[in-house]
Protein backbone atom coordinates (compact mmCIF):
# COMPACT_ATOMS: atom_id res chain seq x y z
CA UNK A 1 0.00 0.00 0.00
CA UNK A 2 1.36 3.37 -1.11
CA UNK A 3 1.06 6.43 1.56
CA UNK A 4 -0.42 9.35 0.10
CA UNK A 5 1.04 12.65 1.32
CA UNK A 6 -0.71 15.04 0.48
CA UNK A 7 -4.36 15.47 -1.81
CA UNK A 8 -4.04 16.24 -5.48
CA UNK A 9 -7.10 18.25 -5.85
CA UNK A 10 -8.35 18.35 -9.64
CA UNK A 11 -5.76 16.70 -11.72
CA UNK A 12 -5.86 18.25 -15.29
CA UNK A 13 -3.80 17.07 -18.16
CA UNK A 14 -2.28 19.51 -21.01
CA UNK A 15 -3.55 19.28 -24.22
CA UNK A 16 -0.03 17.82 -25.62
CA UNK A 17 0.01 15.21 -23.17
CA UNK A 18 -3.26 13.65 -23.37
CA UNK A 19 -2.60 13.22 -26.92
CA UNK A 20 0.56 11.42 -26.29
CA UNK A 21 -0.33 9.45 -23.36
CA UNK A 22 -4.25 9.71 -23.01
CA UNK A 23 -4.94 10.69 -19.11
CA UNK A 24 -5.01 8.98 -15.89
CA UNK A 25 -3.62 5.57 -17.19
CA UNK A 26 -0.15 4.06 -17.77
CA UNK A 27 2.88 5.60 -17.26
CA UNK A 28 0.71 8.62 -16.07
CA UNK A 29 -1.01 6.89 -13.66
CA UNK A 30 2.58 5.39 -12.52
CA UNK A 31 3.87 8.85 -12.37
CA UNK A 32 1.18 10.81 -10.44
CA UNK A 33 1.01 7.40 -7.67
CA UNK A 34 4.69 8.34 -7.28
CA UNK A 35 4.01 12.23 -7.30
CA UNK A 36 1.44 11.75 -4.32
CA UNK A 37 3.84 9.26 -2.57
CA UNK A 38 6.38 11.91 -1.93
CA UNK A 39 8.79 10.45 -4.52
CA UNK A 40 9.97 13.48 -6.75
CA UNK A 41 11.51 11.43 -9.71
CA UNK A 42 14.29 13.17 -11.23
CA UNK A 43 14.55 16.61 -9.99
CA UNK A 44 17.66 17.91 -8.62
CA UNK A 45 18.37 17.31 -5.31
CA UNK A 46 17.52 20.81 -4.07
CA UNK A 47 14.13 20.77 -5.70
CA UNK A 48 13.47 17.79 -3.60
CA UNK A 49 14.60 19.19 -0.77
CA UNK A 50 12.31 22.28 -1.44
CA UNK A 51 9.27 20.20 -2.27
CA UNK A 52 9.57 17.78 1.30
CA UNK A 53 9.40 21.45 3.25
CA UNK A 54 6.68 22.70 0.79
CA UNK A 55 4.83 19.34 2.49
CA UNK A 56 4.66 21.27 5.40
CA UNK A 57 4.25 25.04 4.61
CA UNK A 58 1.53 24.62 1.48
CA UNK A 59 4.53 25.50 -1.29
CA UNK A 60 4.13 24.28 -4.77
CA UNK A 61 5.32 20.64 -5.75
CA UNK A 62 7.33 19.48 -8.66
CA UNK A 63 7.80 15.99 -9.94
CA UNK A 64 9.60 15.25 -13.27
CA UNK A 65 9.90 11.49 -14.61
CA UNK A 66 10.97 9.80 -17.88
CA UNK A 67 9.51 7.29 -19.54
CA UNK A 68 11.36 4.50 -21.42
CA UNK A 69 11.65 6.32 -25.05
CA UNK A 70 13.48 9.50 -23.25
CA UNK A 71 9.97 11.77 -22.78
CA UNK A 72 10.32 13.48 -19.98
CA UNK A 73 6.77 14.52 -17.60
CA UNK A 74 6.23 17.08 -14.80
CA UNK A 75 3.48 16.71 -11.90
CA UNK A 76 2.72 19.88 -10.77
CA UNK A 77 0.45 20.45 -7.60
CA UNK A 78 -0.11 23.86 -6.43
CA UNK A 79 0.59 25.26 -3.07
CA UNK A 80 -3.19 25.38 -2.30
CA UNK A 81 -3.63 21.48 -3.55
CA UNK A 82 -6.40 22.37 -5.51
CA UNK A 83 -5.06 21.39 -8.26
CA UNK A 84 -1.85 19.04 -9.95
CA UNK A 85 -1.51 19.19 -13.30
CA UNK A 86 0.27 16.50 -15.90
CA UNK A 87 2.56 18.17 -18.33
CA UNK A 88 5.52 18.43 -21.07
CA UNK A 89 8.48 20.49 -19.56
CA UNK A 90 7.65 22.51 -22.54
CA UNK A 91 3.79 23.37 -21.80
CA UNK A 92 5.24 24.72 -18.99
Amino acid sequence: MTIKKFHLGELVFTASLAAKYGTLNGFVAHCVGRHQSGDWGDVPPEDAEANETSLDDGGQLLSSYQDEDGTVIWVITEGDRSVTTCLFPEDY
